[in-house]
């Protein structure tokens, strides 16, 4: 009995250093990370185990699919952009190859598991329902909320795809180009600036947690003085949302930006409801839209977008229409 239980210890500890010099993929005993994964904790409140070198990402945000472009991944599948067929106009070149899986609303569950995933990046405020779902497809990470601040769900997907260094570096960069786009505004930064969205039934004032007052903010700009008094009454510092011509009035400043949500699925027509309100004498009568500081500018860049590359080219709008005009 001694005889077999020495050899039976003998060949435990054989098999424990085995595995110990194995490299395997189950590191959970230790609790750290792996050469083949790493531990990234988000939204949904847990600390997943997602591939060190992911090589079929699936996203399922539109900022999200902009960060990983900007990061260097082409993501094997990608929610089709709000107003793209399927892409926008300024990642369309990129996107070639990726395969659709629905709307960011509604995602389309068979399609990104026909993709066989090893990460799936998602969003908490728009997909919590789907997430054990997803999980039983491949790794999943979520950002919490959908809001103006996409640098830090850019963070997260950085971390998440393992490139906190190269996100790092683009943040910088993008940084610096706020700060050298500020010096060159100068005086300009004392204008006052209204950023209007014009959709079916229903038109809004953008304030200063949104993408584009986020932006405006960093530069240096800030809003007219009827916004502010506007939104005191109200706790969110997104939008203001309105049906009525009688809020035209505070739309006013000293530049004015406005825009218009068409998505193609759409069966009510936004444009009819811009070209109304546009037309509308109370417009007319705004000092931006009489003294030619009223522009028309691109949705998805403004605010549907929402990521690293329409922040770029919310940028180089500023310097057009500042600068350059």
């Amino acid at each position: 009995m001694k005889r077999w239980s020495l050899i039976g210890l003998i060949a435990l500890l054989a098999v424990s250093a085995l595995a110990a010099c194995s490299g395997g993929k189950d590191d959970s005993a230790s609790g750290g990370e792996s050469k083949n994964t790493i531990t990234v904790k988000h939204a949904m409140g847990t600390e997943n185990k997602v591939p060190a070198d992911p090589k079929r990402v699936v996203v399922l945000t539109n900022e999200g699919t902009e960060a990983l472009l900007e990061l260097g991944i082409k993501p094997v599948g990608a929610v089709k952009s709000w107003t793209g067929d399927p892409w926008y106009s300024h990642i369309k070149d990129e996107m070639k190859g990726v395969k659709e899986v629905g709307l960011e609303g509604e995602p389309n569950i068979e399609a990104i598991a026909e993709l066989k995933p090893d990460l799936i990046i998602g969003n908490k405020m728009r997909h919590e329902k789907i997430y054990d779902k997803l999980e039983q497809i491949a790794p999943t990470v979520f950002s919490e909320t959908l809001r103006g601040e996409w640098k830090d769900n850019f963070s997260l997907y950085a971390k998440a795809v393992n490139k906190e260094a190269k996100g790092k570096e683009v943040l910088k960069n993008f940084d610096n180009r706020v700060s050298e786009l500020s010096k060159k505004l100068g005086d300009q930064k004392k204008k006052r600036v209204s950023v209007i969205r014009f959709m079916a039934g229903q038109s809004r004032i953008y304030y200063e947690d949104s993408f584009p007052g986020i932006i405006l903010k960093q530069l240096g700009f800030d809003f007219p003085e009827k916004q502010k008094k506007l939104f005191e009454k109200q706790k969110d510092k997104f939008v203001f949302m309105t049906e009525s011509k009688e809020s035209i009035p505070e739309m006013d400043g000293d530049v004015l930006f406005y825009f218009t949500y068409q998505p193609a699925e759409s069966k009510k027509d936004a444009l009819t409801w811009k070209n109304d309100w546009t037309s509308d004498p109370l417009w007319k009568k705004l000092n931006a839209v009489k003294s030619g500081n009223a522009h028309e500018v691109d949705d998805a860049i403004w605010t549907t977008a929402g990521g690293v590359k329409a922040a770029y080219l919310f940028l180089d709008d500023i310097e057009k229409y500042f600068l350059k005009s």
